[in-house]
């Protein structure tokens, strides 16, 4: 068995873990924050589809709705699910991508919405006297309050992100868990797992230390 050849086949894995949990960032964060938008809104049929929108990708399991992403397409459209592609990124990749945002969107709105609310309404006068626009008002003032305050539970998400895409193996998607699964299986060895988790652990020591930084960064609110 050939340690260092093992590590090298199950950082192919890394890559992937590494994208799944990249992508899934950039497009839940900002996502998060429309629907937390959305699910405070005062007209009440549109607080009603955000909250129901949240309800359902909290209340069933990730499993489930990447299951439902992918093969929807086919069901619902008679779409050919291997004729779907993103440049060099097949479908169960995309589908991938698309059912972690949509989760993590709904946990990060209830996180953002809680922020939000927690910022005092006289701020928002204050700023309205001083001739701030509502934008100005929520980009300048509001949501760098916010940020601080939920950075602490943004930051436990994004731990749970690092372990969750270990799930993306429900659609064959080689990231590290399923390659230290194969590993494991044809060299009957415990030593992939044990890498698998090595990798894992440092890369939510890593998460810790940047969030922790970016805490510090922002304790000027404080």
């Amino acid at each position: 068995m050939d340690i260092g050849a093992i590590l090298i086949q199950l950082l192919e894995g890394v890559v992937v873990t590494l994208e799944i949990f990249g992508f899934t960032l950039i497009f839940s964060i900002p996502l998060g924050l429309l629907v937390a938008k959305g699910r405070m809104s005062k007209n009440i049929v549109v607080s009603s589809l955000f909250r129901f929108y949240i309800s359902v990708l909290r209340g069933t399991p990730l499993m489930l709705q990447l299951l439902l992403v992918y093969f929807g397409p086919y069901y619902l459209f008679k779409i050919k699910i291997g004729d779907i592609a993103l440049g060099p990124f097949e479908y169960r990749f995309i589908a991938t991508i698309i059912g972690f945002s949509l989760n993590y969107a709904a946990y990060f709105a209830e996180i953002f919405r809680g922020g939000i609310q927690s910022i005092s309404k006289g701020q928002y006068e204050a700023a309205q006297v001083l001739g701030f626009s509502k934008s100005q008002t929520f980009f300048r003032i509001i949501l760098p309050q916010v940020v601080k305050t939920v950075l602490p539970s943004v930051s436990n998400e994004v731990i749970t992100l690092v372990k969750d895409t270990s799930l993306a193996q429900v659609l064959m998607v080689t990231e590290m868990f399923t390659e230290a699964k194969e590993l494991a299986s044809a060299n009957v060895s415990v030593i992939p797992y044990v890498a698998a988790g090595l990798f894992y652990y440092v890369m939510n020591l890593v998460i810790e230390m940047i969030m922790s930084r970016i805490e510090k960064s922002m304790s000027y609110y404080s």
